[in-house]
């Protein structure tokens, strides 16, 4: 009986520890759970903070990419207007250019029809006194055609 009188002892000192064993396995699934609970809702929150923040920067660009949409429109018709002025400018620069060398073109050639009249009145001019100097010396007319005859047979040997 002795025996079972130490063991006794070592019997609940073992079913102490058993105890406190099966105590802290209970405790311990309890604790995942727990953790576990705390973690989803740390995530959940977690999310809800970076929804609102997403919201929050959609918002913030969403204001700045319509202004900037609104701006480069603007650039576009202002582009465009640019280009219809450069096109007016360079028809009416052409036009100019084109009605300046009409009138350059029609002052030479009035030039050269009053140069042609003038050469045609002069030479006009010097037939008819020719003709008059050969009426007038027919024998000096004919030793001058023979002269000029002569001297340009002697020229082209």
């Amino acid at each position: 009986m002795a025996d079972t009188d130490d063991t006794a002892p070592a019997r609940a000192a073992s079913n102490g520890a058993a105890g406190t064993h099966a105590s802290t396995a209970s405790s311990a699934p309890r604790r995942v759970r727990s953790a576990a609970a705390t973690a989803r809702r740390s995530t959940t929150a977690a999310r809800r903070r970076v929804a609102d923040i997403a919201d929050d920067v959609s918002d913030a660009v969403s204001q700045d990419a319509d202004t900037l949409e609104g701006q480069v429109s603007q650039l576009r018709s202002d582009i465009r207007s640019i280009a219809s002025t450069l096109t007016r400018m360079g028809h009416t620069a052409g036009n100019e250019l084109k009605s300046q060398a009409q009138a350059q073109t029609d002052e030479l050639t009035a030039r050269g029809q009053s140069a042609l009249s003038y050469a045609q009145d002069e030479f006009g001019a010097f037939e008819k006194q020719i003709k008059d100097t050969i009426r007038d010396k027919p024998l000096t007319a004919v030793a001058g055609a023979v002269a000029l005859g002569f001297i340009l047979a002697v020229i082209t040997r």
